[in-house]
């Protein structure tokens, strides 16, 4: 029956929007939605590989039902373009927010051997699947850090996603009352985590509006060490409070696209556009 599921949710990847297109057809949609939820339970993961891009190759265990994006190499296609573009041998990256592990394992692979990539994911059963990730390909430059990102280090209550979120990729922070919803959870902030870990050349932040709160328990660092950051805003508060932060900071902060900004120290964009123009990083075959 295992393999069978196997099977059957590697078909459903495949696929993709030609057997969920199947579903708005009256009583055959019916009867396959049906179908597809007896032979595919909830939790059910099929271990696959990216398919295209610079992800190329990489292997995943995803859900038949949310993985889709993920299998074809497409998720946030223009943060994929920063990260290749400005990550080299040697660096450090810290995924804040790395879910199931897909920036995190582009990034171990651009940064190499000698390179680091810090993971921080809060959601305990997210970090099953992220380690396991990390295990199918064999990446040792990876480190798990589990805890959210925030602007001290203390317990914030983190309210997980539902099965229906893709890889369940949008659990949130709430406020940091001693009541609030959710689960206090562990949450680190950069400034602290510095102290005993080597600081980053680049970060991603994905954090589902807790943007500002990781900014500012870094403030420190991006202050000295000034990181580029690629970071999803989430709203449109965000966005001008996160700018408005970067830019006291002095980074210059452009749009990526409608849900992303690239900050970069101001006195060290000139540089990086000399490194770029020196180094090609083609995607792997």
């Amino acid at each position: 029956m295992a393999r069978k599921h196997q099977w059957f949710g590697a078909l459903v990847l495949k696929s993709g929007a030609g057997i969920r297109s199947l579903r708005n057809i009256p009583v055959l949609g019916g009867l396959l939605h049906s179908l597809s939820h007896r032979i595919l339970p909830p939790d059910q993961r099929v271990r696959m590989q990216v398919q295209a891009g610079p992800a190329r190759g990489i292997y995943l265990e995803l859900s038949p039902r949310t993985g889709h994006a993920y299998f074809r190499g497409e998720p946030e296609i223009e943060t994929q373009k920063v990260v290749v573009e400005r990550l080299k041998p040697g660096m450090v990256f810290y995924d804040l927010g790395a879910n199931i592990g897909y920036f995190s394992l582009l990034a171990a692979r651009l940064v190499g051997s000698v390179g680091q990539v810090f993971s921080f994911e809060p959601d305990a059963e997210v970090v099953v699947r992220l380690r396991d990730n990390i295990q199918l390909n064999g990446c040792s430059n990876i480190t798990v850090v589990e805890a959210g990102v925030w602007s001290a280090s203390q317990d914030v209550c983190f309210v997980s996603s539902d099965a229906s979120s893709p890889e369940r990729g949008t659990g949130k922070f709430g406020a940091a009352e001693k009541h609030a919803e959710g689960t206090p959870t562990r949450c680190v902030a950069l400034d602290d985590f510095i102290q005993s870990a080597p600081p980053p050349d680049g970060i991603k932040c994905d954090v589902e509006g807790a943007e500002l709160e990781a900014l500012r328990g870094a403030e420190s660092l991006l202050r000295t060490r000034h990181p580029w950051i690629i970071c999803e805003t989430h709203s449109e508060t965000n966005d001008r409070m996160a700018r408005e932060f970067l830019s006291r900071l002095e980074y210059y902060v452009q749009t990526v696209d409608v849900n992303h900004i690239l900050a970069e120290p101001k006195n060290g964009k000139l540089m990086h556009e000399v490194r770029s123009s020196a180094h090609v990083l083609a995607a792997p075959r």
